[in-house]
């Protein structure tokens, strides 16, 4: 799950919105349904299968499952043989007129080298800031492999959006050049809930991608964002563990349009202080901030930094089986999960260094595993293909989801749905469902009909201001067109209601997210896994053998994007 934590109070509310259930662990295809299972159609799925899964995929032997590492080559042969011995054929590239297993991803992997000497210089006075504390710098991104900047001015923007559309700009014709630019992260409506970019909602605008990107559309020399749990929706432990190492990009031919030389975060308390010192309250220059009149402020501070920067082109892959359709092979569905995490990193306090990704996102891998089993056993095979993509480096902003929708292997436009999962509950079922984010499609209604035959109900994601549909690997396909959801378990579990679920959801993003006790335990029952993914099945099962097309609703932002390309579903 890409960069979603949050501030302590968020995360007791919000955890229990954040796992999806998809389970795994198939015992017969088409056998006999329980009594508690009310589609006759649904396979019964094993909860001791998803659990061993689970296990396995996050032992210390795949070493924490980092792309272009040795645990990527052990994810990717142990991922294959899988997909072949339950009668899956390879979906990826194609070589010598057969399909690979996999699709070559390329990568610029950035990391910087030894110690970045940061400094503030306020008033004439030095103040030097240590990496992972005060401030997070990432690696050049944008082709340097030498970062030096000297008492650069830094200048307050506001929340860093530029939106024509909405009237909407924070800079003001400010020439950026040589300045390193302050922004808050979100944007200007998650504090109120009120005006014209969503509401609670959040939008792209506010989205730390965003910010970069438009700080390099404007050409300054760096973009620092101030962190705050709350509307970050994650805490600095995430900030630290994310942005400090090495970081991955797509392989672009102009780096620099896209990403400014210096890219980090600065902890609120850091920027409360430079606010203090340039005779300014932080939290009412926010609220300026937060209407349509607020113009750029200098802070008189400048600062310096130097750091080398290790920069060079990887290739990592993503993972693809598929069925082919009995009668409309050319038409897919796809069920997507991201294989990777962290890798070996950091020690924590114990001293282990290896990620190991045990819910995040070892449960979504599992799930497609026994997904693909299901549907390779089947004793009818579907009408429309479907695809299990197994991505890489989505928990590098999505990269392996954002290369195939940028080069498919099998076009969007005959791509029927995209249903994502990712970092599933591994407890007891739930009373309820959600899809993270609220944009709203005919896959939404279908899903929720579906639900209904299990006694499952529809939730609404609690805490739409976070943004989580726009870090899922759901989202480049969304952006493109293709009806695509992350589905979430919800909250209101059967044995403990919504108390049980939010007190585990706080001890995990306190404890466990993207940290190495991310581990496998052998108390997790997977009993509600096994019941959704159930649920998921028959979603999928449907949409392969039905002729018609979901949409996204008609004032969806993204409904434009797929009416351009109905012409040929035709």
């Amino acid at each position: 799950m890409s960069c979603i934590t949050h501030d302590f109070n968020a995360c007791r509310r919000v955890l229990w919105s954040l796992f999806l259930i998809v389970c795994v662990g198939v015992t017969a295809c088409n056998a006999p349904q329980d009594k508690a299972s009310p589609h006759t159609q649904a396979p019964t799925f094993d909860p001791r299968r998803l659990s061993e899964e689970v296990r396995t995929l996050s032992s210390e032997a795949f070493e924490g499952r980092g792309p272009g590492t040795p645990g990527e080559i052990k994810t990717i042969e142990h991922i294959s043989a899988r997909l072949q011995a339950d009668g899956l054929q390879p979906g990826g590239d194609l070589k010598d007129g057969k399909r690979l297993w996999t699709q070559a991803v390329p990568l610029l992997r950035a990391e910087i080298t030894g110690t970045p000497t940061v400094s503030l210089n306020i008033g004439g006075k030095s103040q030097a800031l240590t990496q992972g504390q005060q401030i997070a710098l990432r690696p050049a991104l944008n082709g340097d492999t030498h970062v030096t900047v000297k008492d650069a001015p830094l200048v307050f923007a506001g929340y860093g959006v530029k939106a024509p559309g909405r009237n909407w700009d924070d800079f003001k014709g400010l020439n950026v050049k040589g300045k390193i630019l302050v922004v808050l992260i979100n944007d200007p409506d998650f504090e109120t809930g009120q005006g014209d970019f969503g509401g609670k909602a959040a939008t792209y605008y506010g989205r730390w991608t965003y910010k970069y990107e438009e700080a390099a559309r404007l050409g300054a020399a760096g973009l620092l964002i101030v962190h705050e749990d709350a509307p970050a929706a994650y805490g600095w432990e995430t900030v630290k563990n994310s942005y400090t190492h090495d970081l991955y990009d797509m392989v672009r031919d102009d780096p620099k349009s896209a990403h400014v030389p210096l890219e980090g975060w600065i902890q609120r308390d850091l920027a409360v202080a430079l606010f203090r010192q340039a005779g300014l309250d932080f939290d009412a220059v926010k609220k300026q901030a937060q209407t349509r009149d607020f113009k750029p402020i200098d802070l008189r501070a400048n600062l310096s930094a130097d750091y080398t920067v290790d920069a060079k082109v990887i290739t990592t892959h993503n993972i693809v089986g598929r069925l082919e359709g009995s009668q409309r092979p050319n038409e897919t569905v796809i069920y997507s999960a991201h294989w990777d995490h962290l890798g070996v990193g950091e020690p924590d306090a114990k001293g282990d260094r290896i990620y190991n990704g045990a819910l995040d996102n070892a449960t979504g891998t599992a799930a497609l595993l026994e997904l693909g089993r299901a549907f390779a056993q089947a004793k009818q095979k579907p009408a429309r293909s479907l695809v299990f993509l197994y991505t890489t480096a989505e928990e590098k902003n999505l990269l392996g989801a954002e290369y195939y929708a940028s080069k498919p292997l099998y076009p969007l436009a005959q791509t029927v749905a995209v249903i994502n999962v990712d970092s599933l509950q591994p407890f007891g079922p739930t009373r309820d469902f959600s899809v993270l984010g609220d944009a709203k499609s005919d896959l939404l209604d279908q899903l929720s009909a579906l639900a209904a035959k299990w006694d499952v109900r529809y939730s609404p994601d609690i805490m739409p201001e976070a943004g989580f549909f726009f870090r899922g690997d759901q989202f480049p396909f969304a952006q493109r067109g293709v009806p695509a959801f992350w589905f979430n378990s919800g909250s209101d579990r059967i044995d403990g209601g919504v108390a049980a679920t939010k007190a585990w959801s706080s001890a995990y993003f306190r404890d466990s997210y993207h940290q190495p006790s991310d581990e496998w335990h052998a108390d997790w029952p997977f009993t509600g896994m096994a019941r959704d993914l159930q649920i998921i099945y028959t979603l999928g099962s449907d949409l392969a053998n039905a002729t018609t097309w979901p949409n996204w609703a008609p004032d969806s932002e993204y409904r434009a994007a797929r009416d351009a390309s109905a012409d040929e579903r035709k």
